[in-house]
């Protein structure tokens, strides 16, 4: 039967890929590297490519690369919106696993970060299964997040004595008070939602293009940097044409909110 990997790769740098990532790797007969439009896919392919050329020895494993389907904004309700882009993206995952396999062979997906952790390539998989388009077996291979990434290069733990740790994004994020900011991992923030906080006594740790050569690192009172963050965003969009980052937001220790 044919098997499919995800493999976690963390956020961008070789180095933390994990033992069991790249002994797995070694395993695999093809990679499907699934490419969105634009720069931003270009360098994430790039970079994937560079995982395989540096544990991989070159001729033992074939890559086939393809595009996958260019989410819909807007056109439907959010969640709805995510569904039908993930089926798309699935059909062309179901059409490699069917064409571009040979009975009996191992492929992967090498997922950013962890395949657990705001990924749908989990999903994406058992639809195909559920559908009965084809049949194969999968396996997981956790990677390091990107979360992880950030506390480490900022130096501080991810949870604090007693308290919650909240990983939302910036769309969920919009919807919290000031009082339920105690401590909270945000991703996927396209719209700076952490503004709304400007006046509280707030800690944030802000990372772009974590584990790259491009990272960038922020850490201090939201109310004294909010405006240093907005333009570095704007900044490095500018730059680069797209922007991945993720932050910390942390009530200061022994502060009461205000509202």
């Amino acid at each position: 039967m044919k098997k499919i990997y995800l493999i976690g790769i963390g956020p961008g740098n070789p180095d933390y890929l994990t033992v069991q990532a790249i002994n797995t790797m070694k395993k695999v007969d093809v990679f499907f590297l699934l490419e969105k439009d634009g720069q931003k896919g270009k360098e994430l392919l790039d970079i994937r490519k560079e995982i395989l050329e540096k544990y991989l020895n070159s001729g033992a494993y074939r890559v086939v690369t393809a595009k996958i389907p260019k989410r819909k904004k807007g056109s439907r309700p959010y969640v709805e919106e995510i569904k039908v882009w993930r089926q798309e993206t699935a059909a062309v995952i179901a059409g490699l696993i069917k064409n571009k396999m040979k009975e009996g062979e191992n492929s992967a997906l090498l997922v950013w970060g962890d395949p657990s952790l705001y990924d749908g390539h989990l999903e994406m998989l058992q639809h195909i299964l559920k559908r009965g388009i084809i049949n194969f077996e999968y396996e997981v291979i956790p990677g390091i997040t990107s979360v992880q990434v950030l506390a480490a290069r900022h130096k501080i733990p991810l949870n604090r004595i007693g308290e919650p740790i909240v990983i939302t994004t910036g769309r969920k994020l919009k919807e919290y008070s000031t009082d339920e900011v105690i401590n909270a991992i945000v991703l996927l923030d396209s719209c700076s939602a952490f503004k709304r906080f400007h006046g509280a006594d707030i800690d944030i740790y802000w990372g772009g293009y974590l584990g790259t050569g491009d990272e960038i690192l922020v850490s201090g009172k939201l109310k004294d940097i909010i405006g240093d963050i907005k333009k570095i965003r704007s900044e490095a969009k500018k730059k680069k044409g797209w922007l991945m980052d993720a932050y910390i937001l942390r009530r200061t220790e022994g502060s009461e909110s205000n509202e």
